[in-house]
């Protein structure tokens, strides 16, 4: 199952606040490009009969199923990448490019 850390959720909270998204769900999709690779996406909107849902930091999350399968283990977190510069990134072990993270980290 996909895990949100808390920065990740706090993040969220404020964009749903800050966007009248209230009511609406956090749709999460990943996909493998041509070249193995994934890309991940992420907006509010509205769920589908067909969705995998779930429920973490009171925020309801959804998925289609094949976006599901992709995130099975993965982590969505909100990190400063440089400084004054914060991004959502997706850490997930079967990406090709997961790089783990370093010890202590």
């Amino acid at each position: 199952m996909l895990t949100i850390t808390e920065a990740a959720a706090q993040q969220i909270i404020n964009q749903i606040e800050q966007s009248n998204a209230q009511g609406m769900v956090l749709r999460v999709a990943a996909k493998t490009n041509e070249d193995g690779s994934f890309d991940y996406g992420m907006g509010f909107d509205e769920s589908k009969d067909e969705d995998i849902t779930l429920n973490q930091h009171n925020i309801d999350i959804v998925m289609d199923p094949q976006s599901a399968e992709l995130l099975e283990d993965a982590t969505m977190d909100y990190v400063e990448l440089e400084q004054g510069q914060y991004h959502f990134i997706f850490s997930n072990p079967i990406d090709p490019n997961y790089i783990p993270p370093k010890k202590g980290q």
